[in-house]
């Protein structure tokens, strides 16, 4: 593989792919902390329509739902999402309602006593989740996460099919100029690698740090 197709085909491509993993990360997990609080609100209509949520985008493709937002949504809409926008909004979606059932898992792993504590010191119910229930329960949240953020990243792959330039997409595109499949194939397999690698470290020390916080040593 020439330097010309690493500078300007791979190089960009790394680039998109981390892109989308930051963006689809970011509103993943938004709907993640949103919906996962709903599912344990007091409210019975508001936990249906969180529960529903989830069971929605968990059973659905999140390439399909990306061709969807990108090809149906713009006739019904009379606008139309670049396609780097519809991954994002599928990817965020559909990985944000798995998050979710994390989020909702964690914070009802909290011992019983500490919501009669919250309730006892007069917190209202934000009170209690933000001070009380979330810092508890994030530090048992980021394991998960971290598996769900490395499938998050190679999901971000799918987007190829769009014409988005990330990084299988360029592999692609070298494969078709060189007819080399072997090691551009082999190099992208490192790319992933590597990127995987780095979130992994890098939920590892947030996760050491929240449990420091706490006064919990990690593992």
């Amino acid at each position: 593989m020439t330097a010309g197709l690493w500078q300007h085909w791979v190089l960009p491509g790394i680039w998109i792919t981390v892109q989308l993993t930051v963006y689809s990360a970011a509103l993943a997990a938004a709907v993640a902390f949103g919906v996962g609080i709903a599912r344990t609100h007091r409210s019975c209509l508001v936990r249906f329509l969180a529960a529903a949520y989830t069971e929605i985008f968990r059973g659905t493709s999140a390439l399909v739902l990306m061709f969807w937002l990108f090809f149906v949504l713009p006739p019904l809409a009379g606008w139309q999402l670049v396609p780097m926008w519809a991954a994002v909004l599928a990817l965020g979606l559909s990985y944000g309602a798995y998050g979710a059932e994390i989020v909702r898992g964690a914070l009802n792993a909290v011992a019983p006593a500490q919501r009669e504590a919250g309730i006892a010191l007069s917190f209202t119910p934000w009170q209690r989740m933000r001070l009380v229930l979330l810092p508890q329960a994030v530090p048992e949240m980021i394991p998960p996460f971290c598996n769900l953020l490395i499938e998050l990243l190679k999901g971000t792959a799918l987007v190829s099919l769009l014409g988005v330039g990330d990084v299988s997409f360029a592999a692609y595109l070298v494969r078709l100029a060189t007819q080399d499949s072997a090691q551009i194939y082999s190099v992208t397999l490192v790319i992933y690698f590597v990127l995987a690698f780095g979130i992994t470290r890098g939920m590892k020390a947030l996760e050491r740090r929240t449990k420091a916080n706490l006064g919990v040593a990690s593992q």
